[in-house]
């Protein structure tokens, strides 16, 4: 896993799970923690992540909102649109562009 950025867009890549949590979520609080306004994380690098790497991401989403931020994720790869969507996530966090259609469960 790598992240690079600053206090205002972070780029996630290779795969966040339980092996890369802890690094995920120090880069993740810092950025929250620096800055002002919306944090995007840029996920089209991002390979995969489990249940650990998104629960990274909700705490993150947690400590963005407890601090007057939001937490803006952009480039969602569709199989971890499906997750959100499976999970019910994606009604609680911002997605840039909204979802693909095609990841949204059929009725």
């Amino acid at each position: 896993m790598h992240i690079r950025g600053d206090h205002a867009e972070l780029v996630v890549g290779g795969r966040l799970d339980v092996r890369s949590a802890a690094d995920a979520r120090t880069a993740l609080h810092t950025a929250v923690d620096r800055g002002g306004g919306d944090l995007v994380l840029d996920l089209t690098e991002l390979d995969s992540w489990d249940a650990t790497g998104l629960g990274v991401i909700m705490g993150a989403h947690r400590r963005a909102g407890r601090v007057g931020r939001r937490l803006v994720l952009r480039g969602v790869p569709p199989q971890m649109q499906r997750l959100l969507v499976a999970t019910r996530l994606h009604r609680i966090l911002a997605i840039e562009g909204g979802l693909e259609a095609e990841s949204l469960p059929r009725v």
